[in-house]
């Protein structure tokens, strides 16, 4: 593209050319031109201010793009261009859709393209669980689809990854979904709270008012996808429950859509009690991070086992979502990343400590 701004979003000139003499840069295609229909305004494909047509030029580096009424000229390598037509006929089921285009969505988009799945991007990215006053809550990542699919196809679904990949909110969508169309009675939401003991024993209040703190992110997520005037009612009606984890011990969960979040800070035994509270006509998911665990030293984590227990098991499902799947900030995939690495550099310095210490001791 040229470094001077476009008159107008359906007139974009770009950078173009062929490489220079001796230049490294890979001997590119015959231009490409794809068409878009007239029905489709360019504005919508390329983006305000051609906000979604400068996403795709860095997305594809190797291409020269040229846009010029509805015409899109791209020449460079032939798998790249390739590509970004494929991206073309996505973005534009995208629009087609109603949904708006956004940088991360032709991002994702552009990512799952490269990944070379059997799953398309606009199906991805059209996938609506639920519409609540005009917002609408969908997955925005392919393993984040899997997961809602999953949660469909299997009675106990654990989802399992860092902050910020929708675990719990998309298990949240799909229970509120499940009540509406009525497949379930109730919805019971649960957590543990490993510091309901000694640290919160000089709060005020009873039991409940001592752990709301730990369920409002529940809360929280119930607000976006209800009518808050609803909640209460629903509440005190029993059909939506938001407890404890401790609340669970002895119960049967009949026709009910249970989610257990933060599930990294059970323990095995608690894990299990939970598990077997499944009765008729229920749905389980399980959320959480093993690497966010803060149950006490030496106490080990059920989110953790449980992956061994059940493995192989029918109608069990293990859902891994990873930084990659971060729908906040993106800073957010990459602080995830940084704490991996120190993670395991420091494992790998402890090993390697520890077995120095061995040696010495012979």
């Amino acid at each position: 593209m040229s470094d001077t701004p476009p008159t107008s979003a359906s007139d974009v000139p770009a950078a173009g050319g062929e490489a220079p003499t001796g230049s490294s840069r890979p001997p590119t295609s015959l231009p490409h031109t794809i068409v878009v229909t007239p029905e489709v305004p360019m504005v919508s494909l390329l983006g305000p201010g051609d906000d979604v047509l400068r996403t795709i030029e860095r997305a594809f580096p190797r291409l020269d793009v040229h846009v010029r009424g509805n015409e899109i000229t791209v020449s460079g390598p032939p798998g790249e261009v390739a590509l970004l037509e494929r991206l073309v006929d996505e973005l534009l089921i995208v629009i087609a859709s109603g949904q708006p285009l956004t940088r991360d969505a032709v991002d994702r988009s552009v990512a799952m393209l490269r990944q070379q799945t059997t799953e398309r991007p606009a199906d991805v990215l059209t996938m609506n669980i639920l519409s609540n006053r005009g917002k609408k809550i969908r997955p925005k990542t392919l393993n984040q689809k899997r997961y809602v699919d999953a949660i469909d196809d299997n009675t106990v679904v654990f989802g399992i990854g860092p902050a910020g990949t929708g675990k719990t909110y998309l298990a949240m969508a799909k229970a509120v979904q499940a009540l509406q169309a009525k497949r379930v009675n109730r919805i019971i939401l649960t957590r543990p709270a490993v510091e309901a003991g000694e640290r919160l024993g000089f709060l005020p209040g009873t039991l409940t008012e001592k752990i709301d703190p730990y369920l409002r992110p529940l809360y929280d997520a119930l607000h976006d996808m209800l009518d808050p005037d609803s909640i209460p009612r629903l509440m005190a009606a029993g059909t939506i429950e938001v407890a404890p984890l401790a609340f669970m011990r002895g119960r049967t969960l009949n026709d009910a859509f249970v989610i257990l979040d933060e599930a990294q800070n059970t323990s095995a035994e608690q894990m299990k009690m939970f598990l077997t509270r499944l009765g008729f006509g229920s749905k389980i998911v399980v959320t959480g991070d093993v690497t966010q665990v803060d149950l006490p030293a030496g106490t080990t984590s059920g989110l953790r086992v449980v992956q061994d227990i059940l493995d192989g098991l029918d109608d069990v499902h293990f859902a891994f979502l990873t930084s990659q799947d971060v729908v906040r900030h993106r800073l957010v995939g990459q602080i995830v990343d940084a704490y991996g690495r120190w993670d395991a550099l420091r494992s790998g310095a402890t090993l390697s400590g520890n077995r120095a210490s061995r040696r010495s001791r012979r």
